[in-house]
């Protein structure tokens, strides 16, 4: 099982540490990664592998959402579901 992780927000030191940090502590792993600052703005797109996660997709979820609150980007986490039906349309 897979989602996609997008952070987006103000560059400042790290942005990446803290997010890859909830992800291995909950052994999330982090199968493709796409990041770049652009005028100031930091963003990153990563394809995850959930299947062996420690929390259930939903806390999974809110724990990125927090932990965007805390560190002041935002954190938006989707299930591959979402994509797989888009492209079924």
């Amino acid at each position: 099982m897979k989602a996609i992780v997008t952070v987006i927000g103000r560059d400042k030191p790290g942005i990446i540490a803290r997010v890859s940090t909830l992800l291995a502590n909950n052994s999330i792993n982090i199968e493709d990664i796409s990041q770049t600052v652009m005028q100031g703005f930091f963003t990153m797109v990563m394809l995850v592998d959930v299947e062996n996660s420690k929390l259930p997709f939903d806390e999974f979820v809110e724990a990125m959402k927090l932990l965007g609150e805390e560190i002041g980007v935002e954190i938006y986490t989707q299930h591959e579901d979402i994509f797989d039906a888009m492209h079924k349309v």
